[in-house]
């Protein structure tokens, strides 16, 4: 991973989901964190919720492995029929970039399958339009095995149970929590080929192209199949429309303007100093920025979130 990308998303988690004021800043990758441990607790109001706490801010329904948090009530554990799908969509003897355009069947069908059965399902800005879709992207950009024959890599099955710690074969998977391992003679990409945030959004984009709703903000209002999508000229208050969101740097600009915007609502309640807290991801998404001529947003309309059941039941615990 790119120090551009891997700089962006440390920072966002150990804001929302961390302590961005602690003299060790950071977050669990699991659950809540103790305030007297590592994190230090200094100038934050509530216990940080980890990245499993985190549904709607960092985590996503239609997520490649894991299940919808109001299907399954779990969000974090590999959900083996996911799983299998994943691992019977994987071509095999492929190069990893080929590997991952194969995905787009299986992205479609995660993403039907909550509007079909989930009637909490709701697809926010960052969480949904650009963390989801990392579940179908990182495995073939990140654990791809390289060498002479596959320069840009390729995923094969067992290297990809054993990064999901899964073992068994086919129809009889067996998942050990806590048991994720780098397979050995693993060989990552090559020093200045790192995956980056330019390369993510073309993936994402690529995925987008050939089903647009993939970039929609949105969810089910209450009910399976009530898909809604958010009128995006709407909620950025007519800067951005859905019409152009793949067009050029356009939708860099809107989630990393959204996420700045929205960020202070989002947090009030979390930290004595938000502005403080704030700091370090306001710099990364202004820097993230630089150069690509953003159009200015001057704020967001969240009220147009509250139609949806997932919002409002993930704001009532916290979440987002």
């Amino acid at each position: 991973m790119a120090l551009d990308l891997a700089t962006f998303l440390a920072i966002y988690g150990t804001v929302f989901n961390g302590d961005s004021l602690s003299l060790t800043p950071g977050y669990s990758i699991g659950g809540p964190a103790s305030l007297g441990g590592i994190l230090g607790g200094l100038g934050i109001l509530r216990t940080p919720s980890g990245l499993s706490g985190s549904h709607n801010n960092y985590e996503a329904d239609t997520s490649s492995t894991r299940g919808d948090l109001y299907l399954t009530g779990n969000n974090d554990l590999l959900q083996i029929d996911h799983f299998q799908q994943f691992y019977d969509s994987l071509l095999e003897d492929t190069p990893a970039p080929e590997q991952y355009s194969a995905l787009f069947r299986f992205r479609q069908s995660r993403f039907n399958h909550s509007i079909e059965n989930n009637p909490y399902f709701f697809f926010p800005q960052f969480a949904g339009v650009l963390v989801a879709p990392a579940g179908y992207a990182f495995p073939p950009a990140m654990m791809a095995n390289k060498s002479a024959e596959y320069p840009d890599g390729y995923l094969d099955k067992e290297t990809f149970k054993s990064f999901f710690a899964v073992t068994g074969q086919p129809g009889n998977f067996k998942y050990q929590p806590g048991h994720e391992r780098i397979p050995d003679n693993f060989y990552k990409r090559a020093l200045g080929n790192e995956y980056s945030i330019p390369a993510f959004l073309l993936d994402v984009l690529q995925f987008a192209t050939q089903d647009p709703r993939l970039l929609s903000v949105g969810g089910n209002t209450g009910t399976p199949n009530s898909f809604t999508g958010v009128d995006v000229s709407a909620l950025t208050r007519g800067v951005f429309n859905a019409a152009t969101l793949a067009d050029g740097d356009n939708l860099q600009c809107f989630v990393f303007q959204l996420i700045q915007s929205e960020a202070p609502g989002m947090l009030t309640g979390v930290y004595e100093d938000l502005t403080k807290a704030l700091g370090p991801l306001v710099e990364n998404l202004q820097r993230n920025r630089q150069g690509l001529g953003c159009p200015r947003l001057a704020g967001v309309d969240r009220s147009l979130y509250e139609r949806f059941p997932g919002y409002r039941r993930a704001k009532a615990g916290g979440l987002t």
